[in-house]
């Protein structure tokens, strides 16, 4: 492709883009379409000949268009956000049309420096300890998800824990874990990954809010610790999948920093809240962590993938993870004046996230930002509320952000109904979850476009539908 044709192609798809936005409020929500129906209507192999451009995006609109659920939608409510913005996609088109290798500083000077500057800018734009500034011990590094995020923490308590023998010699089965019941099951999944062992993580129970209980951790650690097992990571969420629960970060930390165990705090979703200093309150406490992570690729218009992972202590990660070939050796790196975040996480290659985050951050703005959150979370309220004042309906959990949990009173088939038509309508998205063993729905207000007056005509939908069930 000539950069002339790339040019004309490329207006060609800038135009597809901005009329998909456009238009991505008429389309169902929720994909219509069949197990196999999209891979049935293409070709059983690559075509031999190369083919024209017009001809791709026409089977864009054709034939791969039905099988998208619309997450840009501004009635979509389902899951969390994974909001897009026009200044994430053209810096993500930017950092594909770049095409570098950003492993170590050497491969890319730029591509380092400006993730630890952006990364060193949100430390301030959400009041973070300044232990996780780079200019201190600490320092902040962009994970494709939370999940990577948490596994990387795990790996450095696991390496804590005893004194980085396991990285030589592996797990003995004697580490734990600990996370609330309601955390996310990532947590679980990492420490099948990290070697710890699915059956060592220890799901600590729950108060009335849904948030971990500090007395049961404190009493399953002496536990274990009795048992003469090695307490090596804890995890506690700002913001649970299920219900935005919030845990109590301060008494939990001070547990970890009494034990000397590893204290990772999750707010993936929750984290875009400390935009604004009214919402910092969801971070009391975290000075007591080793490491944080929340997710730009949720609630704060930056496109998938960015999630902003920070740490208290740097020397701890890169000791988990450094490994020095020769062919990775240079000049830049010996002198050990410059970051080489391939230290820094389980990948070798890294693309340059860091564009995209600063784009948004300079397009819009702190006080632009500002502005979008409190918009969800008035909005997050304002439903709460009319839930509140219906008779037919009940909150099933607190509701301090953007998450709604609410049940239409009557029974979990009732409520399962219910879900199930207002997502066949195409005209919302919600999903489910279960508080007290109760089938609940979720309304999550986070979609770049999404307002007050779609969230009210959700609920009218969600009324009309309830009562012709």
């Amino acid at each position: 492709m000539t950069p002339e044709e790339f040019r004309a192609h490329g207006y060609a798809v800038i135009d597809w883009i901005a009329d998909y936005q456009a238009r991505v409020a008429s389309f169902p929500v929720l994909s219509q379409v069949k197990p196999g129906e999209i891979r049935a209507g293409l070709p059983d192999a690559a075509p031999e000949a190369g083919e024209p451009f017009e001809r791709l995006l026409a089977d864009l609109d054709e034939k791969i268009l039905p099988g998208i659920t619309h997450w840009q939608s501004p009635h979509f409510y389902a899951y969390f956000p994974a909001n897009a913005s026009g200044p994430a996609i053209l810096g993500d088109l930017l950092s594909s049309g770049l095409g570098v290798q950003g492993m170590l500083w050497a491969t890319s000077p730029a591509c380092t420096e400006l993730e630890t500057l952006v990364m060193d800018w949100l430390v301030e734009l959400l009041g973070l300890p300044a232990a996780f500034l780079s200019t201190n011990a600490g320092g902040g590094v962009i994970q494709d998800t939370a999940s990577s995020a948490v596994l990387s923490a795990m790996l450095a308590g696991r390496e804590q824990a005893t004194g980085f023998a396991t990285n030589e010699r592996g797990c003995d089965g004697k580490l734990t874990v600990y996370t609330s019941r309601h955390a996310h099951s990532s947590i679980e999944k990492a420490a099948k990954i990290a070697g710890i062992g699915r059956a060592q993580v220890r799901l600590i129970e729950v108060d009335g809010t849904f948030a971990m209980r500090p007395d049961v951790l404190e009493a399953q650690i002496a536990e274990d610790r009795a048992a003469g097992f090695t307490p090596c990571f804890v995890a506690a969420s700002v913001g649970t999948t299920s219900s935005t629960a919030i845990d109590p970060v301060p008494a939990i930390g001070a547990i970890c920093r009494r034990e000397g165990i590893w204290f990772h705090v999750d707010a993936a979703m929750a984290g875009t809240a400390a935009l604004c200093p009214e919402f910092r309150w969801i971070h009391v406490g975290l000075e007591l962590a080793d490491s944080y992570c929340f997710n730009p690729h949720k609630w704060m218009l930056t496109n998938f993938d960015c999630s902003a992972f920070f740490v208290r202590d740097r020397s701890a990660l890169i000791d988990t993870f450094s490994i020095l070939p020769e062919y990775l050796r240079n000049q830049a790196s010996a002198t050990g004046q410059v970051i080489d975040y391939r230290d820094w996480h389980i990948q070798l290659g890294r693309r340059f996230r860091a564009l995209k985050l600063w784009f948004v951050l300079r397009y819009y703005g702190t006080e632009g930002l500002r502005a979008y959150v409190r918009g969800h979370v008035d909005a997050a309220r304002a439903f709460a509320g009319w839930v509140e004042a219906d008779d037919a309906f009940e909150l099933a959990a607190p509701a301090p952000l953007n998450l709604v949990c609410f049940r239409l009173k009557g029974g979990d088939t009732l409520n399962q109904r219910l879900l199930e038509a207002l997502n066949a309508s195409g005209k919302i998205y919600l999903t489910h979850t279960r508080l007290d063993r109760k089938y609940t729905l979720r309304l999550c207000v986070g979609q770049t476009h999404t307002t007050i007056d779609h969230v009210e005509t959700a609920w009218r939908l969600i009324r009309e539908t309830a009562g012709g069930l």
